[in-house]
């Protein structure tokens, strides 16, 4: 049977590509530096023909009608810019060209998106991406699959856990700046299972600070001959063994547990 759940707050999806959305399709940000893969897009003002999209080489360089091989890795595309002015003025094709070149593809900076989103896999990263934007392009987390904490690998080594509500509520916090080479992993959601006397025996989706008494509710409620009082969970601790504990209603479940609603005996 498959996990029944609400998961995080309805519209979350759409929250995420509004606010990625809402940054505007705008040119990359002033210190961002051309590298290999990347696709740009060259233009002269007032010479429509010159237009052209040209990607960098691995040699970082990309090559231009009339000027031919540029080297522009480690360049931002303001110095391209002035450097294939330069080159079209000094050969005698154009006086005082006005050149641009707008950046369409960030392949020299990739981040990958792993584990319950829609659409997992590496994406090209532009200089002000945040873990909301990289969200958006992976198509959202998987509702009723996703957990609500997923797991920032930096390329460095270090871990940066982000708290998936407190982000969608607005959080700056949980929103942090992606870098080249991170990995953004959203796992699956705990689990815990009802069987008994409940309406709906099956496998659910386990909440935060989830109580038995919610349990049951997830679960259809109690059968008419079910009681919350001789409820017991069935949990296994650190060293594999299960262990069979009884619980009340207020006490909290844990990731796989088995929670067994018993009948009345009156």
């Amino acid at each position: 049977m498959g996990i029944r759940t609400s998961f995080l707050p309805r519209g979350i999806v759409l929250v995420a590509f509004a606010l990625a959305l809402s940054r505007g399709a705008g040119a990359e940000a002033p210190d961002y530096v051309l590298g290999t893969g990347d696709l740009v897009r060259v233009g002269v003002f007032g010479y429509p023909d010159m237009t052209a999209d040209v990607r960098v080489d691995e040699f970082g360089s990309i090559r231009y009608a009339l000027i031919g091989s540029l080297t522009v890795a480690g360049r931002s595309t303001r110095e391209v810019e002035m450097a294939l002015a330069q080159r079209l003025a000094d050969g005698g094709f154009i006086r005082s060209p006005q050149v641009s070149v707008l950046i369409t593809e960030y392949l020299s900076r990739k981040v990958a998106v792993m584990g319950e989103v829609s659409k997992p896999g590496q994406y090209a990263l532009t200089q002000r991406s945040k873990v909301l934007d990289l969200l958006a392009e992976a198509g959202g987390v998987v509702t009723g699959m996703a957990a609500d904490t997923a797991t920032l690998l930096r390329a460095d080594g270090s871990k940066f856990d982000v708290d998936l509500f407190a982000l969608f509520q607005g959080n700056s916090e949980h929103n942090p700046a992606i870098s080249p080479g991170d990995t953004l992993y959203v796992p699956r959601a705990s689990q815990f299972y009802i069987y008994g006397e409940v309406q709906r025996p099956g496998t659910y989706r386990l909440e935060r600070r989830m109580t038995v008494s919610q349990a049951i509710s997830a679960g259809g409620g109690l059968t008419p001959r079910g009681t919350e009082r001789r409820a017991a969970v069935k949990r296994r601790g650190s060293d594999g063994i299960e262990t069979l504990v009884d619980v009340r209603g207020s006490d909290f479940l844990a990731p796989d547990d088995v929670l067994l609603i018993k009948e009345s005996l009156f």
